[in-house]
Parts: structure tokens; C-alpha cells; sequence
């Protein structure tokens, strides 16, 4: 059975996000008063009196960056909640924010989209299944409500 792991986002870019987000903002950090924030950062939910930031942040554009190719129009930006300070990261292994619908947006080693599948039940066996087609390099899950970005998949045994 093959383990797939949810990547954060990762310390360095958190620590550019801080400061200026890839819309070029500077973060605003607040005291969430309630908690249940999903921070991208730790890839849990935020408890309350916790200071958090909602930052803008460009994840295939991060990824192509660092990989070399060009996303064309599929550089999109969106709102992610993070730790307003460094914080230690994901607590254990595991696939978090699963239990409700999700979107996995698959996509190509090129940066291309090549489609998404609605997920309600059986999260693990719909990532199997996109990771499946050779052709998907990686996977974003995403919330359905808003449809934020919360993490990424990539191809198991692929380059980190």
C-alpha cells in the first residue's frame, strides 16, 4: 500500500511569507479568537487565542519555480492561513483536513491541470486513482467551500 504525504508549506517560504506574501502584502497577524483556521504551516486547525496570518500564496508557481517550468495560466494566488511566528510544523504523518468534500486538482510535470475529481468518501483511494495516469506529477487538495488551496501531493518516490 502506498503512503502519500501531505507536504506543508515549507519553512523557507513561510519565513518569506511572513514578511511579504506573493502578492507582495505585508501579513497582518490577529489573535483567532475562535480557532478552526486550517493552517497550511502545521496542517491542523488553529485553537483559539492563537496568532495566525492569512497570507496570500502562489503554490505551482512556488513549484514550477523550483522545477523550471512555466505555469502559464494556471499561476494562480490564493488566501492560506498560517502561524503569524515560526511554529514547529506537522505533528505526525497522515493526510489532515479529509473529513469533509475535497477537490484533487491533479497535474502534469509541465505545470499543466489535468482535471479534478470531487471527493467525498475515500480520500486515500482517490489520490491512488490520480496517481495512477503517469502523467499527474503532483496533487493539490483543495477545500470545496472556497476552493483554497490546503496542500500538496506529490508522485510517491518523486523528487521532494
Amino acid at each position: 500500500m502506498t503512503t502519500y504525504i501531505a507536504r506543508p508549506v515549507e519553512a523557507p517560504v513561510l519565513k518569506e511569507l511572513r514578511s511579504a506574501d506573493d502578492s507582495g502584502r505585508r501579513p497582518v497577524p490577529v489573535t483567532d479568537g475562535e480557532g478552526g483556521a486550517p493552517l497550511r504551516c502545521c496542517l491542523r486547525k488553529s485553537g483559539p487565542g492563537e496568532r495566525i496570518a492569512l497570507v496570500t500564496y502562489a503554490p505551482l508557481r512556488r513549484w514550477a519555480a523550483a522545477t523550471g517550468v512555466d505555469p502559464g495560466a494556471y499561476d494562480e494566488q490564493g488566501p492560506v492561513f498560517v502561524h503569524a511566528e515560526e511554529c514547529p510544523g506537522p505533528r505526525g504523518g497522515g493526510l489532515p483536513f479529509t473529513g469533509a468534500h475535497r477537490v484533487l486538482r491533479r497535474y502534469s510535470v509541465d505545470g499543466r491541470i489535468l482535471g479534478g475529481t470531487l471527493v467525498e468518501t475515500g480520500f486515500e483511494e482517490a489520490l491512488r486513482e490520480a496517481f495512477d495516469d503517469p502523467a499527474v506529477a503532483l496533487v493539490h487538495v483543495r477545500a470545496v467551500e472556497y476552493g483554497c488551496f490546503l496542500y500538496e501531493v506529490r508522485r510517491p518516490g518523486g523528487p521532494r
